[in-house]
């Protein structure tokens, strides 16, 4: 993974990162970003925020690319902490947030969330990573652990690809693990999330609510 995306880095990182353009600019790139928090993010701050001021949130963003969607992130919370597995990408993702000293960037090693700072994050998101990554036990360990670094009853909303109809399509680093409903209900129980909403089953972009229990088990 890290050697697929470095190369699409080199190559057209914003595209790749979001393929609706080849050729993006800056304001288009990063405003497109602040649609995505407009659309997942804004439109659902009683379940993120659950009373807590967006300016005091620390939050965590898995695959994060070149710094699209974690800008306007920065932007409205306190404190983003974003992780990807590719240096090429990172490095992309450090210039974009060179003003914002609120948003740090750390290139993980594809397995897990050990170069995050052992902080506790009030809400995590990511978009359009999970449907790349091809392997469940992959994906069920970066679930696993968000849920060590979200606070008791935190978030994590997430999508991943969900229509299964077309497995055979599956590749190394590019189109991922599609995730039944039932098979995303599994995980989280697994992980120590309640999933508590799910939208878009059986489409390319399946969200997921998964809110940290309470109580471990």
């Amino acid at each position: 993974m890290k050697h697929a995306w470095d190369r699409r880095a080199r190559e057209n990182a914003r595209h790749f990162v979001a393929t609706g353009q080849d050729n993006w600019t800056d304001e288009e790139f990063f405003v497109s970003g602040e649609q995505t928090v407009a659309d997942h993010i804004l439109t659902d701050m009683a379940s993120i925020c659950q009373g807590k001021p967006a300016g005091r949130m620390r939050v965590l963003e898995l695959g994060c690319g070149a710094g699209r969607v974690t800008r306007a992130l920065a932007r409205m919370f306190g404190e983003v902490h974003a992780v990807d597995v590719s240096g090429e990408m990172v490095q992309l993702a450090r210039l974009a947030l060179r003003e914002y000293p609120n948003a740090h960037v750390y290139q993980n090693n594809g397995m897990d969330l050990t170069v995050i700072p052992d902080l506790p994050f009030d809400f995590a998101f990511s978009t359009l990573v999970f449907q790349h990554i091809p392997s469940y036990q992959i994906i069920k360990g970066y679930v696993r652990e968000t849920n060590r670094l979200l606070v008791p009853g935190g978030l994590f909303k997430f999508q991943v690809r969900g229509n299964t109809a077309d497995e055979s399509k599956v590749t190394d680093t590019w189109v991922g693990l599609a995730f039944s409903d039932t098979r995303a209900v599994n995980m989280a129980r697994e992980c120590g999330f309640e999933p508590r909403y799910r939208v878009g089953a059986g489409t390319q972009d399946f969200w997921l609510w998964f809110f940290k229990e309470l109580q471990p088990r």
